[in-house]
């Protein structure tokens, strides 16, 4: 595996919205520094759904993005989904709450799924994306930033599994907002998740 683009944005409107939006990234040339908010120097225009500790970078896969160029009929530009970072030969769908990737000095740490908005249908012009990405099951990949440090496209990222009883992503987005079963709650509390999560998580005892 290896970085095959880092995405970045600046703050611009959506047609027909009054407020703006991040999501708009594009692919950016050279190294970015990323902390444990970020990438440095990208916008997150609305904090209370976006960014934070938990979910300082989205990644994408490539095979989950070839998959999509599909569906949707033509090539993927790195950044269309607002992800921060792609990454080669990996498929969403083997992700797993607590799984990390690794980079130089960077260590990422999956901590939950992109969940889509109303915003993200508005990017795509099409108002049933919500649904459609929904049923895809093959949502995007949120993490927290373990350890910090610079990157670039091209360098080598080596996937770490989490060591214990895996909560994978489509799961994570096809039970989020339920409620579980016992035995399916702790495991999820067991795994390092997002910390939204796990408080909606410690509610349900």
């Amino acid at each position: 595996m290896k970085i095959l683009a880092l995405c970045t944005g600046n703050p611009e409107r959506l047609a027909g919205r009054s407020y703006k939006t991040g999501i708009f990234k594009h692919a950016v040339n050279g190294a970015v520094m990323i902390d444990a908010q970020g990438l440095v120097g990208d916008a997150i225009c609305n904090r209370k759904h976006h960014g934070g500790v938990d979910q300082a970078v989205y990644v994408e896969g490539s095979l989950t993005l070839d998959w999509w160029a599909q569906q949707l009929g033509r090539p993927y530009e790195p950044g269309t989904f607002g992800e921060n970072m792609v990454i080669s030969d990996l498929d969403n769908r083997d992700a797993a709450v607590g799984d990390r990737f690794s980079s130089g000095d960077l260590v990422l740490e999956v901590t939950s799924c992109r969940i889509p908005c109303a915003t993200f249908a508005a990017r795509m012009a099409d108002p049933k994306f919500v649904k459609r990405y929904t049923d895809a099951t093959r949502p995007g990949i949120y993490c927290r930033v373990i350890r910090g440090g610079i990157a670039e496209a091209g360098m080598p990222v080596e996937h770490q599994p989490f060591p214990g009883e895996r909560v994978m992503m489509p799961e994570v987005m096809e039970t989020f907002g339920r409620r579980l079963s016992e035995a399916d709650r702790a495991r999820y509390l067991a795994a390092p998740i997002h910390y939204k999560l796990r408080a909606k998580l410690e509610m349900q005892r």
